[in-house]
């Protein structure tokens, strides 16, 4: 290996912290330096919802790899640091810590910057009891507040806002969930799959949608009706902003990395930039999504982890190529249903794609065998190939469904070749036949019949 590598990565979250590791593995002798901004070493985002209704314990329990841990692993870790300027010519950072300023030479950078809760533009919302969720910092702080009887209201009813919702509730607190769009969970679930999740959830929260928060004032936001323009005010003790992120690439574009049409930083399968020796891992990045073969931003740990592998593993020497595109597969849990999906919903191509779809509503065991979950499943193909392009599952073991579908669509299966898998039976465990064949044959007659 070669002795004088020097390996610099900006950003200790899952993708920077798995890219050190992995050069760590791939070369034994290179030097490897990482700088966060932040005061905690890789943790887990995803889990503070979590952390903060007490499931896990601690919310220092998130960090995944501490201090000693990178030190063991002969990784030099640099907390509080910010990364103020990078020399690509001379191949130098320019870093500060507190009051000190120090250089740091690398032959290959790797860009882990993350990404910007984005903020509405809600009248006092830089006033006390306002919060966004996306370190442990926001969680800690979120936690003084939450108070059994206590007032919630969450803006925002995508995911992280419903796993926010879900548990204040497990508080017992009165929550409150005010969205802009028609529906909850609008952008990650097809309408009909939605609403399955919308009845699950418990009269006493109050869900507004078509809604949206105005100003926050006194113990009261206010919210607006976007058909109406009518005004109400909504008690409330704090405010939680769960509407989404914005890629951090202010050091990227500086630098010259290409920005893509997302906004994130455009990568290849190898996780490199546009610049020499530069890589960039995680949600400041756009990679190329599987099935529609358009740029998707980055904004799941899963996906963020395997770019840190590839370039951690290529910035050391070795070779590592991810597939040719995201499948997005991503899974959540609320109120004691399971959602599941990959691949692109509905009404993101079905103005580009002819598709067909279908949803059938099953069970987890035989009828006869007591104990049966309910699972609704809904896949979607194309028209003239049959080739699968996505699925969404709402109920039980719906990850695990969904998981054997993104291995379909990643060898391309069309629904025919699907319908046929052979699936494990046996009656405390599994159906003859799960869902997951019987949503295939399904969509396989409506084919047959529009052909």
């Amino acid at each position: 290996m070669n002795t004088d590598r020097d390996i610099a990565i900006i950003g200790c979250g899952a993708g920077g912290g798995t890219a050190a590791q992995l050069a760590r593995k791939t070369d034994r002798k290179a030097k490897i330096t990482i700088f966060e901004q932040e005061s905690y070493p890789q943790y887990s985002k995803c889990g503070l919802p979590y952390a903060i209704s007490g499931i896990i314990p601690k919310i220092d329990d998130l960090i995944e790899f501490d201090e000693n841990w990178f030190k063991k692993a002969n990784i030099d870790l640099f907390l509080d640091t910010r990364v103020e300027k990078i020399d690509t010519n001379k191949q130098i950072i320019y870093a500060k810590k507190g009051e000190k300023n120090f250089e740091k030479p690398y032959t290959s950078l790797i860009i882990c910057t993350g990404a910007k809760p984005t903020v509405p533009p809600i009248k006092n919302i830089d006033t006390e009891g306002v919060f966004v969720i996306r370190t442990i910092d926001d969680a800690k702080n979120i936690s003084k507040y939450v108070q059994k009887g206590k007032n919630a209201t969450i803006i925002g009813a995508g995911l992280i806002g419903l796993e926010m919702a879900d548990n204040l509730y497990k508080k017992d607190m009165k929550v409150t969930i005010v969205e802009t769009l028609p529906r909850i969970l609008a952008n990650t679930l097809d309408e009909d799959m939605s609403k399955l999740v919308h009845e699950n959830i418990p009269n006493d929260i109050k869900i507004f949608t078509n809604h949206l928060a105005t100003k926050f004032d006194e113990g009261n936001v206010t919210i607006k009706n976007n058909y109406t323009g009518e005004e109400k005010n909504i008690k409330t003790d704090f405010l939680i902003i769960a509407t989404g992120t914005r890629p951090e690439i202010s050091l990227a574009k500086k630098i010259g990395c290409k920005i893509g049409e997302t906004g994130g930083i455009a990568v290849n399968n190898r996780s490199e930039t546009s610049v020499k020796n530069v890589y960039a891992v995680g949600d400041c990045t756009e990679f190329v999504d599987f099935v529609t073969k358009k740029p998707l931003l980055i904004g799941l740990g899963s996906i963020a982890v395997r770019q840190g592998i590839a370039a951690g593993v290529n910035a050391a020497g070795g070779i590592y190529k991810l597939p040719e595109g995201i499948l997005n597969t991503s899974t959540s849990e609320f109120f004691g249903v399971q959602i599941a999906l990959v691949g692109p919903i509905t009404n993101k191509i079905d103005e580009e794609f002819s598709i067909v779809s279908a949803r059938f509503n099953g069970m987890s065991l035989p009828d006869y065998y007591p104990g049966g979950k309910s699972i609704s499943m809904k896949i979607i193909v194309d028209k003239y190939t049959g080739i699968i392009m996505g699925a969404q599952a709402v109920g039980d073991n719906a990850a695990q469904r969904v998981n054997t579908f993104a291995c379909g669509i990643l060898g391309r299966f069309d629904v025919e070749t699907f319908m046929k898998l052979e699936t494990a039976y046996a009656p405390p465990i599994a159906p003859t036949l799960d869902v997951i064949t019987l949503v295939c044959d399904k969509v396989s007659k409506k084919l047959n019949r529009e052909r």
